[in-house]
């Protein structure tokens, strides 16, 4: 956000440039354990769509935008983190570098937004368009519920009384 704004103003006057705003799929639907980390990344998200509108309602056609939202990038991050045994071969953490490759691919491409993996537009439609109580069911079906809990207890396992064990 700061970037943006330091930069900004001579984008505008120049009425050219490319925001990228990195968020995350968490920052399209959430899940439990991990509310801070969503609640940045839904803010995220609501930064890039407000600059966004702000950039249209200004006639700021030569200034470009893309929100990039991936799911688990394989980086260690949220080592433990678990889905559903049986859709872990659907949805396997995503390798790095094919991460920045799919996001280069959108940015050249002038794409406003790109969910790493595709699949990850479903989870983003059924949440606008589903019930609570949809979502909830979906949700736990695939074991969103509890995903985050070997995650919880692997960092709970690494620290110990806010000291990291070593």
């Amino acid at each position: 956000m700061l970037m943006t704004k330091a930069f900004l103003p001579q984008m505008k006057a120049k009425n050219h440039g490319h925001i990228v705003t990195i968020a995350s799929a968490l920052g399209l639907f959430s899940t439990a354990c991990v509310e801070d980390y969503c609640a940045s990344k839904f803010g995220a998200v609501g930064f890039h769509e407000s600059l966004t509108h702000e950039l249209l309602a200004e006639d700021m056609d030569g200034i470009k935008t893309t929100l990039v939202c991936p799911y688990i990038v394989d980086t260690g991050m949220f080592a433990g983190c678990e889905i559903r045994k049986e859709l872990r071969s659907l949805i396997p953490p995503l390798e790095p570098l094919y991460t920045v490759q799919q996001s280069m691919k959108a940015i050249l491409a002038e794409q406003q937004m790109i969910c790493i993996p595709r699949l990850m537009y479903i989870a983003f439609l059924t949440r606008a368009l589903l019930p609570w109580e949809a979502n909830v069911a979906t949700y736990r079906f695939m074991g969103g519920d509890k995903c985050m809990l070997p995650f919880i207890k692997n960092v709970e396992l690494k620290t110990s009384n806010g000291h990291i064990k070593s």
